[in-house]
């Protein structure tokens, strides 16, 4: 493993979630000054899930072109015009700036699995832990610093805009410190995408997985403080309970990796923490006020946790680098494609008036799912390509 190579990727997946949680604390500022329709701030907040998803298998192909170290860069500069574009009351360079934000964050964040599954093989797991961790702290940064930049800057434009600097400052240093070495032609050739992974019912299963956490993920950047705010609570209160659940995320998506080693596969782990997001829902939308922070933290925890997981299982149920990089492809593609609904049906519900009672009886819904999708893709099997170049899943060897 190259040196500092943790240190980059840690920088990396700083920049992968504030474009999408510095957001949530601003709508109601956007909505205010745009004119928007609730379900046009809806739209927006979909948008970047979506595009994440559509723009995720893009990644496989550019990385076997022009390398994975370039692949990244080209990520990078992307997701810092877009934030730079973004930063605009007008309502078409905040809708396209939004779009490219979620392309670029979807090539990113499916080429960081490869990384790691190539310069760590033994040791992908953990590392898996490790920048996840640097995910939802960035994710933390962008809720809970959103609504204090747009006070110190003066405006939600410029506070939106200002997190295109650490995208730059990233880009400069993995450009320096990392090798971008172009793909010799012989060995993209030598590497041939497996084929049939679509008919893999062990892929499906991770990636349907993906698409239901991440539905409440996204649900929680998105709209958490306006559901706060229906409640009853201040805007800043609402963006700072947001923040504070992203930042117990740290501590959750850092320990999971470990706490998944304990046992044979990854099951028990997977349906503990999803009943934690469980807990929490009931806690911030049904539960009294005094349950608002415990709620935060079985939120945090449940998430975060459930997060690292998920992405740690694109490495864990792939053989080989090139195999986890057609399923990062597919489980980030179609998955945030389906995630991008859930943002869009709070705000679909949101517009027609649904309580915040049968908002969460929706979201209960999502976690049954999503327990029992962890059942099957938590089983301890390998997604590899066979002497035909099709894609076929064993059990556990040794």
């Amino acid at each position: 493993m190259r040196p500092g190579l943790i240190v980059l990727l840690v920088l990396v997946g700083l920049n992968l979630r504030p474009a999408l949680s510095s957001l949530a604390p601003l709508l109601a500022r956007v909505q205010a000054e745009t004119g928007l329709p609730a379900a046009a701030i809806g739209a927006l907040t979909t948008l970047p899930v979506l595009c994440l998803g559509l723009f995720a298998p893009l990644a496989p192909w550019l990385s076997r072109r022009i390398g994975l170290e370039r692949t990244l860069s080209l990520a990078l500069l992307l997701l810092a015009a877009a934030l730079a574009l973004r930063a605009s009351a007008s309502v078409w360079p905040l809708f396209a700036g939004t779009a490219l934000v979620g392309a670029a964050i979807g090539i990113a964040g499916t080429v960081l699995p490869v990384l790691v599954k190539r310069d760590l093989p033994r040791g992908a797991d953990l590392m898996t832990g490790v920048y996840t961790m640097a995910l939802c702290l960035g994710g933390a940064l962008g809720a809970g610093l959103s609504i204090p930049l747009a006070e110190w800057l003066g405006s939600w434009q410029r506070s939106l805009g200002s997190w295109s600097l650490l995208a730059l400052l990233t880009l400069v240093c993995w450009r320096l410190s990392a090798p971008h070495p172009v793909p010799d032609r012989v060995v993209r050739q030598q590497v041939r995408p497996g084929r049939g992974l679509l008919r893999s019912p062990l892929a499906w299963q991770v990636t349907l997985l993906m698409g239901a956490q991440s539905s409440l993920a996204y649900i929680v950047f998105g709209w958490l403080p306006v559901l706060l705010q229906r409640r009853g609570v201040g805007e800043a209160e609402a963006g700072l309970l947001l923040g504070a659940s992203v930042f117990v995320q740290l501590f959750a998506a850092l320990a999971a990796p470990w706490l998944a080693r304990l046992g044979r596969d990854q099951r028990p782990a997977l349906v503990i923490l999803l009943l934690l997001i469980a807990v929490g829902f009931y806690c911030l939308l049904q539960g009294p006020a005094v349950l608002g922070w415990p709620g935060v933290v079985a939120l945090g925890i449940g998430q975060g946790g459930s997060f690292s997981l998920a992405l740690t299982l694109l490495v864990l149920r792939s053989a080989t680098p090139a195999v986890a990089g057609q399923l990062s492809g597919m489980t980030q593609g179609i998955g945030y494609c389906l995630a991008a609904l859930g943002p869009l049906g709070v705000g679909i519900m949101l517009q027609l008036n649904v309580s915040l009672t049968g908002i969460w009886m929706v979201l209960t819904a999502v976690v049954a799912v999503s327990i029992g999708l962890a059942l099957l893709a938590g089983r301890r099997l390998l997604l590899e390509v066979d002497e035909r170049g099709q894609f076929v899943t064993r059990g556990p060897r040794g």
